[in-house]
């Protein structure tokens, strides 16, 4: 029996519609501009893995700065409202530590602008590994938060 997943969120109001937030999603090119925090390493670059019509199923390998690497692969593809990302395949350390994370995006039209909340689920390998997580998801959430003030002054 795994334990309970390590879970936060972060939230910011964005000038782009929803549909503009998720079509980053799939232009790689602004993948490295995720610079992590800390020891956390940033992402060097992403590639299509697979790359599906409908979106869903589509996976992107990405490789981090330190030369680690995992997949992400699109589970859910609502671009007025939500989307979400499977997380998986890491190598190590990340493989030692954890199964999967998923990262939800939810939008909500406010005005002209856009309310996202990204939520993470970090799913250990074992209630030992689970603290290594909780450490780790300090630094995410900063990563994740200084990644969306990047995006609101993107346009």
């Amino acid at each position: 029996m795994t334990s309970r997943p390590v879970t936060f969120s972060c939230e910011a109001t964005l000038p782009q519609q929803p549909e503009e937030i998720a079509s980053q999603i799939l232009d790689l090119t602004k993948w490295s501009q995720f610079n992590g925090y800390g020891p956390l390493p940033g992402i060097r670059e992403a590639e299509f893995e697979t790359r599906t019509d409908e979106i869903i199923g589509t996976r992107i390998r990405v490789t981090n700065r330190d030369g680690s690497t995992h997949v992400e692969e699109i589970v859910e593809w609502e671009p007025t409202r939500r989307l979400r990302l499977h997380m998986h395949e890491f190598s190590p350390p990340v493989s030692r530590l954890a199964t999967a994370f998923d990262e939800t995006w939810d939008f909500e039209r406010d005005g002209d602008r856009t309310h996202v909340v990204r939520f993470i689920e970090m799913h250990s390998k074992s209630a030992l590994t689970r603290p290594l997580l909780w450490l780790i998801s300090f630094l995410l959430k900063r990563a994740i938060a200084r990644h969306l003030e990047q995006m609101r002054h993107d346009e």
